[in-house]
């Protein structure tokens, strides 16, 4: 398998040496974030965000299918990863590397079994119908702190993707086009975001956020907090590396929540523009006024 070239013994002492001393390459805070900047395509659905020079386009879309014959009343909800060979040379097609089944597992979840999106909305006919919401995540550009970007470009997807409206009448089931019918947003219970920290130096006594590609490189363990920005913890995964103690981690997650407020009302003040942007006129509330209008007999 082809390995991505490393960085030299010099690099790394020299990189560890400037974090011990609160120093990091790029000048930043050891707990600040990159820039991150969201933009939203043409469709509904289609997120493209950048954390520094990190880069994931993640779109998510929608099919009639049947639901599991075990979640009868349920819809189906999906996530799937895709590091190309574009992104590094260390990633190979059909053969998933340790890092995309680490996102892969992440994103789960964070996402999908913390319950953000309520599956129970996209049954339409019990056993028979049902909506399957898919999520499928390109990384563009690797940077560091693939968990981080990923996870905002899942959610921030999720919530700007709409849906074909439908109803029920006599037993049968009319989907409508977005000519027909203005579609319909997604039932979203709560926002979870990743905060992911890495460890340096051989007691992890120096934690830092938003590690770089470089930094990744040198660092002796992470931790990922997954939470909302009411405080709810989704998941801590600290897979391996040097052990944390739990004031530490303790301070961490208290750090994380602050970050986690932050993206939160980033992405709810980019979903409000995106909006204003789209509804010209106030075409938009006209369109979802006609479908809660009943139509004459």
């Amino acid at each position: 398998m082809p390995r991505e070239a490393e960085p030299s013994l010099n690099e790394k002492q020299f990189v560890l040496q400037a974090l011990h001393d609160s120093v990091r390459l790029d000048g930043r805070e050891l707990e600040q974030y990159r820039p991150l900047e969201l933009t939203f395509g043409d469709q509904y659905g289609v997120a493209d965000v950048t954390l520094g020079k990190t880069r994931v386009l993640a779109k998510a879309s929608a099919e009639l299918t049947v639901p599991y014959a075990d979640r009868p009343l349920d819809g189906i909800f999906n996530i799937a990863t895709e590091l190309s060979p574009m992104t590094s040379p260390a990633f190979e097609v059909n053969r998933p590397t340790e890092t995309e089944v680490l996102i892969s597992r992440l994103l789960e979840k964070t996402v999908r079994r913390s319950g953000a999106l309520d599956t129970e909305s996209l049954c339409l006919v019990a056993g028979q119908k049902c909506w399957s919401i898919r999520v499928d995540v390109h990384v563009l550009s690797h940077d560091g702190n693939l968990i981080d970007a990923a996870c905002f470009a899942v959610v921030a997807a999720l919530r700007h993707f709409r849906k074909p409206d439908t109803s029920m009448e006599g037993g049968v089931l009319t989907v409508y086009t977005p000519a027909e019918r203005e579609p319909v947003p997604l039932s979203w219970l709560h926002s979870p975001f990743c905060v992911t920290w890495s460890f340096f130096g051989e007691e992890g006594d120096v934690a830092v956020l938003d590690a770089t590609w470089m930094e990744e490189q040198v660092r002796s363990g992470s931790c990922t907090i997954s939470l909302n920005k009411h405080g709810e913890i989704c998941q801590i995964a600290k897979l391996g590396g040097v052990p944390v103690e739990a004031v530490s981690l303790l301070q961490c997650t208290n750090v994380a929540l602050v970050k986690a407020k932050d993206m939160s009302s980033k992405l709810d003040r980019w979903l409000a523009e995106d909006a204003r942007r789209r509804d010209k006129g106030g075409l938009l509330a006209e369109l979802s006024a006609e479908n809660d209008r009943v139509p004459d007999m």
